[in-house]
């Protein structure tokens, strides 16, 4: 369980193919933190470290991780958003975020708002997921609030913090993202779905 608050920026190091799988090397400031087989969100992706080495520890992302995620796209040198799971008892400062990816999201617009940014991003409304107005939503694993919600798009606003504390600030139009949409409303919709069949 996370909380959609990014700790640090990580550096991807290194990517090994095995099989199916995609091993990743990420340098943070928070690795000397770390254990092995400790849950760390990745892009709101929740991977487990395998290893640790240094300041550099690694994860295992499996076929279908990286077929619903934006981890496949990952090169050497690119941020990384992370978030290790939260503690119990904790102040739950952003949301409820489970660390499973829903689908990914492409970024078609970014304006700055004299101080802020308004990005925004289109999806496959045929998977059912939707946002609503001043709901949550994980866009990388950084909880945010929606705006203009529509049924294929959505937009967010980003404050200086925001923007400097995580890789939004590496978005240009094109950018592919991952989305997990905000729990509560994913069980209304399935029951309403539900509902409707009977």
């Amino acid at each position: 369980m996370f909380t959609g608050i990014i700790e640090d920026i990580g550096t991807v190091s290194n990517l090994t193919k095995e099989l199916d799988n995609l091993h990743v090397s990420i340098k943070s400031q928070i690795t000397s933190e770390l254990k092995i087989d400790q849950s760390v969100a990745h892009n709101g992706v929740c991977l487990t470290v395998v290893a640790i080495d240094g300041d550099e520890y690694t994860v295992t992302a499996i076929k279908e991780t990286l077929e619903k995620t934006n981890l496949r796209t990952l090169q050497i040198n690119d941020k990384v958003n992370l978030e290790r799971a939260m503690k119990l008892g904790d102040r739950l400062d952003g949301h409820i975020v489970q660390g499973h990816v829903d689908q990914t999201a492409t970024c078609t617009d970014i304006k700055e708002a004299n101080g802020s940014w308004v990005f925004t991003f289109s999806y496959d409304s045929s998977l059912n997921n939707i946002t609503i107005e001043k709901g949550s939503i994980t866009v990388n694993g950084t909880s945010l609030t929606v705006v203009n919600s529509k049924k294929d798009s959505f937009s967010v606003a980003i404050i200086p913090y925001t923007y400097e504390h995580t890789n939004f600030n590496s978005f240009k139009k094109g950018t592919v993202v991952n989305l997990e949409f905000d729990v509560l409303g994913k069980y209304v919709a399935r029951l309403v779905e539900l509902d409707q069949l009977n």
